[in-house]
């Protein structure tokens, strides 16, 4: 059971859909939520100035003022955590973006669940890129919002994109909490007799959640590389999924690494909440 929570909650991009959505399941799970909001500190003050002095005294002077932006950002997510009654922590780090990922990675690593949202490429923002670095370096699930997302978080109807991969098995397993109480669950594969065979099928995943008495029922679907993703958030919309499970590929921007196409394209499109792991 999920039962320590983490959110990001973002300063430089609207923070109500990872604020709504957050609240929402942790008051659902009875779980605790810790909050974490960053300020970020331009690299170029920190080492574009010469001399030591200089340098310490102005990038500690922009460091101040990014931690006031991120207590500004976790005062609106406070009043919300308090009206919802939910046991919370806040968090306000003032950091360059490289630290700031490490912070969160290490936190990340230490919560059941990591609550992200989604990356909005039309905004050119620092917030964009921690949600990925928070799943490649979190060793655990990660939940991400849609930036369209409003309104309470649900998982009643879960989709399951299976693969058969490593990845999709691990996210399979990281969602367990959330399986567990889904009302229907529908295996998602796409070209399923090209790539995936024996034991690692989607009818050896089906025999795999009866025994632990779920019931489900697979969807095979067929599609080229690039129509993979549409085709799936088509199915989610016709089956009002409220959650897609899937399994996150490729390695961290901030150390020049990139995203799947898949994961890339699934992050930039994203329509239903999804949890990923790495």
């Amino acid at each position: 059971m999920y039962k320590d929570i983490l959110v990001h909650i973002p300063t430089e991009r609207p923070m109500r859909p990872a604020i709504d959505g957050s609240v929402s399941l942790a008051a659902n799970l009875n779980a605790h939520l810790d909050a974490v909001a960053v300020g970020y500190v331009a690299t170029s003050t920190a080492y574009v100035m010469e001399g030591g002095a200089a340098v310490a005294a102005v990038f500690e002077l922009e460091r101040e003022r990014a931690v006031e932006r991120a207590e500004a950002a976790l005062a609106v997510f406070k009043s919300e955590a308090a009206n919802a009654g939910i046991s919370y922590t806040c968090h306000a780090l003032g950091a360059i973006p490289a630290d700031a990922a490490g912070s969160l990675g290490e936190m990340a690593r230490l919560h059941d669940l990591s609550v992200v949202l989604q990356p909005d490429p039309a905004q050119g923002s620092f917030d964009n890129d921690m949600p990925s670095e928070i799943l490649f370096r979190a060793g655990g699930p990660v939940l991400f919002l849609p930036y369209t997302f409003r309104g309470a978080f649900k998982a009643k109807r879960i989709g399951i994109c299976w693969d058969g991969s490593r990845v999709a098995a691990r996210a399979m397993r990281d969602a367990a909490p959330f399986l567990a109480r889904a009302e229907e669950i529908v295996i998602i594969t796409v070209n399923e007799t090209d790539d995936v065979c024996g034991e690692a099928s989607a009818s050896g995943l089906a025999r795999h959640l009866g025994r632990r008495r779920l019931s489900t029922r697979t969807v095979g679907l067929t599609a080229t590389r690039a129509d993979i993703q549409p085709i799936i958030l088509s199915l989610a919309a016709d089956e009002s999924l409220d959650l897609l499970v899937m399994g996150g590929y490729g390695h961290s921007r901030l150390q020049e690494r990139f995203l799947g196409g898949v994961t890339r394209a699934m992050m930039e499109a994203m329509t239903v909440p999804t949890l990923m792991s790495h």
